[in-house]
């Protein structure tokens, strides 16, 4: 499985909100900016995350983004969803009860492809953004220290 611009672009905006959004929104130009990402890309993402509800914005002045739901209840499966679909590697109905696939009682593979895809739910649903930023800014405290 390989995930797009759109969904490593969009995490790693997510991340960027979550870390300045503490006290107050955080503007579509800094994220771009932090982040190299470009203001009309970063715009369509941002409006995925907040149609599905991971971020909420304010107009004007002072406008921006910051997170609709705490850190903890947001899981990397959750914003990889939102910009990229479905995350199996292999679409396999196999699996299914009552599957339409003509193979499926003797196939072995099925069982490969729903390991592998189970996997990768696991992986990305128990992936929390909390952890994310934590470890972004553990790692921006190591930056600042090594130029000490």
């Amino acid at each position: 499985m390989k995930l797009s611009t759109r969904a490593r672009y969009g995490l790693r905006a997510l991340i960027d909100v979550g870390l300045y959004s503490d006290t107050e929104t955080v503007s579509i130009q800094s994220i771009a900016n932090r982040q190299n990402i470009s203001v009309s890309y970063l715009e369509q993402l941002m409006a995925k995350l907040k149609r599905a509800g991971l971020v909420e914005s304010t107009r004007g002045a002072c406008g921006g983004y910051r997170l609709a739901r705490p850190v903890e209840e947001i899981s990397v499966g959750d914003v990889l969803r939102v910009l990229e679909g479905s995350l199996e590697a292999v679409e396999c109905s196999g699996n299914e009860e009552n599957s339409s696939c003509k193979s499926a009682d003797l196939c072995v593979a099925k069982y490969v492809w729903k390991r592998i895809n189970d996997s990768i739910t696991e992986a990305v649903d128990t992936l929390m953004l909390g952890e994310l930023i934590d470890e972004s800014r553990k790692k921006q405290m190591q930056f600042r220290n090594k130029d000490l």
